[in-house]
This record gives C-alpha cells, structure tokens and sequence, in this order.
C-alpha cells in the first residue's frame, strides 16, 4: 500500500517539489498553503484528488492543523510521513533593531507550529504505525546570517527541534532536517533577483538551488533507502560553505 505525506507550504516551490517527488513514486499526499486557488492548480499539477488533497490554511494556526490531519485520515487512512516545509522571514535588519513581536511570529510559525504538527500526526497514525519526519531548516542555521539573523536563530531551533523528536520518537518514527543554501523559489527572491550572477560565484557547483534539488533528497530521507538515518540535518549548499560562508 502506497504511503501518505502531509507536506506543507506545497503550493510551489520546495514543498511543491517535495510533494512531487513522493507522488511520482507511489505515494499520496496532503498539501497545505494560504492560498485555496494555488493550491487547487497544485493538486491538478500533481495528478488530482486520487492523489493529493489540499487544505488551505495558516501552518501555525492549531485549528488548521486539526483539519488537516482529519482530512488526510478521512480521505487516504493513514500519515506515514510529515514534511515541514512552512516558514517564514518577514524582516531583514540588525537583530538589535528587530520588533519583539516580528521575533515571536517567526519562532511561532517556524517552531512552534513545526512541533504542532508533529504532536498531531503522532497522535494520528505514527505512535501506533511508525513513519518519518523532515523538517526544512536552512544554512541559516549553521552560523552568523545578516540580515536575517532570527530567521537563522529559528531554523537553528529547528536543528535542535529535529535532533529531540529522533531521540524521543525513535525506533517508530524517523526525524530527520534539510538545511538548503539559496534556492530559486518566490521565497528566496530577494536574496538573488537582479544579482544573481553575483551571488552564484560564492557557489562551487555553480549555480543555486533548485526546488527539485530539496525535493528529492526529502522523497529520499522519507524512503526505506534512509531507514538508518535519524536525527540528521542534511545540508543541500552547491558547496557554499565548503569555504566557511554562508552567503
């Protein structure tokens, strides 16, 4: 029997990858996004409802988390695999400067919400029937990241976050982060648009990320190829810091 992913953030980008990689291996999955009418063409993109079903809604509001795991268990029986794609990084500045509030809503979506969802898909399907996790953390989170120094602060939680849930989820459930440099996704734009040449020098493989990229090595770190893999953070950089940058 094929397996079921919730992935969130899948719309587009990353999480759209991911989700597109565990369809075109047998798998079904759940995505999530703000936006309904995005994630209906997502759906169809990804072979329709006999596949996918998407449930629209904000990753760090509990009540959206709710339904989409009571969706999922409605429509396809079981979640074997959670991937955590949602973030967010709403300012750019000194973290000296940076708005108390703005500090709490990136921790809230990019944490918080992360170990929501894992509590719910636990309590589930995986507790009983076991499964696997991946959380989609950043390069951010391996050292000094100006500019957007609490999205890294989060991110580096999230290491953190994956490193606790392997060991006290373990044996049934795997737990395991993707820590991606720049990607070419909306949500990466600013960090390359108009200046993208400039930005790929840093890069030894010589180019950025790609959404497929991140997406494979998730289908991967969900599959029985990754069973003796847990509580890693697997960092997916062109390279970039093989020289010891980070942007």
């Amino acid at each position: 029997m094929s397996k079921v992913a919730i992935v969130t953030g899948a719309s587009r980008g990353i999480g759209f990858a991911a989700a597109q990689a565990l369809v075109e291996r047998g798998d079904r999955v759940v995505i999530t996004g703000r936006d309904a009418a995005s994630l209906d063409e997502a759906v169809a993109a990804l072979g329709g409802p006999e596949v996918a079903l998407g449930v629209a809604g904000k990753s760090h509001d509990a009540a959206h988390r709710a339904e989409t795991v009571e969706r999922a268990m409605e429509t396809f029986g079981r979640v074997d695999h959670l991937v955590n794609n949602v973030g967010t990084n709403p300012v750019y500045g000194s973290m000296v400067d940076l708005d108390l509030d703005a500090a709490r809503k990136i921790l809230d979506i990019n944490v918080v919400a992360t170990l929501g969802w894992v509590q719910l898909v636990h309590k589930a399907w995986q507790a009983e029937h076991g499964g696997a996790i991946v959380n989609v953390s950043s390069v951010s989170a391996l050292g000094p990241a100006p500019g957007i120094g609490m999205y890294g602060a989060s991110k580096a939680a999230l290491v953190q976050l994956t490193q606790q849930l392997a060991h006290e989820l373990a044996p049934r459930v795997r737990v395991n982060a993707v820590a991606p440099a720049v990607v070419r996704t909306k949500f990466a734009e600013a960090l390359f648009a108009g200046h993208e040449e400039q930005v790929v020098k840093s890069y030894p493989l010589g180019r950025l990320g790609e959404p497929q990229d991140v997406g494979g090595t998730i289908a991967f770190l969900l599959s029985e190829q990754a069973a003796w893999i847990t509580g890693q953070t697997l960092v997916l950089d062109g390279g970039l810091t093989l020289g010891g940058g980070l942007a």
